[in-house]
């Protein structure tokens, strides 16, 4: 078997099942990332599907993922160009006779593969798994067709009756010499990295990569305990201490759920087990939840009345838009946060909801403008966590209560003395 890994949102080598067996089963392993560059250009419309941050993380993550493939003996091939038609010209040239890659369930990622596969022009055999899963679909305690519409209940029964399998072990190094091939254009690309500067006042100044959020992960746990006081803080606003931040590098899989699991029980054993450590759990459990949800509804993810299928608002005010994104509405605390995505990349758990409740119902306009923007500017997106919490804020999702935020008085019980506030918007406002 000469085996080559298609590498997608599962930039690791820790906890990588398709690595994992090919390595164990194949006589050559080789690997690739299809860089598309049409995703960072702005399409008919203006729009970016991956904005600077992002792209700043992803090209560090791809830089760490061929380090840590270099130790494997295994070359890591990144291609720029639309997959469909590099990488069947790659694998032709490579002579690859398996084709190991991540299973999707979304309609864009679906049609991609289709089309690699369409476009290839030798027999090749395919192996794809989900690795994107804190619990496999195979190891959920009902049909992934019966995910309850509750988060709550979702978290009772996974509680209840699953437990988590630990984490692959990183392969051995395999016993071949093949070299990697770095095109002009990536190397390119890739310098790009210096020209894209953090904001001095960002909430996540750190690097994309495997190695980055395992140090980042460590750090939290063991060198600050700040896990011990999570529930406690998670509700800031300000500085890297505040949240996990662990969301960019699970967003493209540098790091994976289980990894990070797999850590938190080690530390509640060695160091303290509290409402806090359960909380980190907690959030993987949403992750998770929202998953499952992308998985069951497909398509309605991205539909005007969500997985609901209900009306809704569905404002197409441009000018409104641009002040909301720009941070030029009349609230403040909307302000700052927005101002803070557009120079950062980055937004607290806090900010998102009201932010979005904002947009969505006191504006009254089309959610998916505002989760589509989400999707261009944040560092941690995911498709599925985002489009789902998009839904779960604007009353179309998963929120049996469809709540709405004030930001005056969230801003009076988060930032009561406007510290971020200034922080963002440079000026007294208090």
């Amino acid at each position: 078997m000469k085996a080559i890994i298609w590498f997608t949102n599962n930039l690791r080598t820790l906890d990588h099942p398709l690595l994992h067996k090919a390595c164990k089963e194949a006589t050559t392993v080789e690997a690739f990332y299809c860089y598309d560059p049409s995703l960072f250009e702005e399409d008919l419309k203006g729009v970016v599907k991956i904005g600077p941050y992002r792209k700043k993380f992803l090209i560090e993550s791809l830089l760490d993922l061929q380090e840590q493939l270099e130790r494997l003996h295994i070359p890591l091939h990144i291609i720029v160009g639309k997959p469909e038609k590099e990488i069947p010209t790659l694998i032709e040239n490579i002579g690859a006779t398996d084709l190991f890659y991540q299973k999707n369930w979304h309609d864009e990622e679906r049609q991609t593969e289709k089309a690699v596969r369409q476009n290839l022009n030798k027999q090749i055999s395919y192996h794809s798994a989900y690795d994107q899963f804190l619990i496999t679909p195979s190891e959920l305690p009902f049909e992934v067709s019966e995910l309850p519409r509750v988060f709550t209940v979702f978290r009772k029964q996974i509680e209840k009756q699953c437990s988590i399998a630990a984490p692959l072990p990183i392969p051995k190094a395999i016993d071949q010499n093949i070299k990697t091939k770095v095109s002009k254009e990536w190397e390119t690309i890739s310098k790009e990295v210096a020209s894209i500067k953090n904001d001095p006042r960002t909430a996540f100044p750190f690097k994309g990569g495997s190695q980055a959020g395992l140090d980042r992960i460590n750090s939290y746990f063991w060198d600050t305990d700040q896990v011990a006081v999570y529930k406690k803080t998670r509700n800031g606003m300000i500085g890297t201490s505040y949240s996990t931040k662990f969301s960019p590098w699970l967003a493209n899989g540098s790091v994976s759920a289980r990894t990070i699991y797999q850590m938190l029980k080690q530390y509640e054993i060695e160091r303290t087990s509290n409402e806090s450590t359960y909380w980190v759990f907690f959030e993987l459990l949403w992750r998770e939840f929202f998953k499952y949800v992308g998985l069951k509804h497909g398509n309605l993810l991205f539909k005007s009345g969500g997985i609901l299928k209900k009306e809704f608002a569905q404002g197409q005010d441009t000018n409104l838009f641009l002040k909301w994104k720009e941070g030029n509405t009349s609230n403040s605390f909307i302000n700052a946060h927005m101002k803070e995505l557009s120079k950062t990349g980055w937004m607290s758990n806090r900010g998102r909801q009201n932010v979005a409740s904002y947009w969505s119902k006191t504006l009254g306009q089309d959610w998916r403008r505002g989760a589509a923007y989400f999707e261009s500017m944040l560092l941690d997106y995911d498709v599925d966590s985002n489009w789902g919490n998009w839904m779960y804020t604007s009353g179309v999702g998963n929120d049996p209560r469809d709540r709405i935020f004030d930001p005056n008085r969230q801003a009076k019980m988060y930032d009561p003395n406007g510290t971020f506030q200034k922080k963002w918007l440079q000026e007294s406002l208090f």
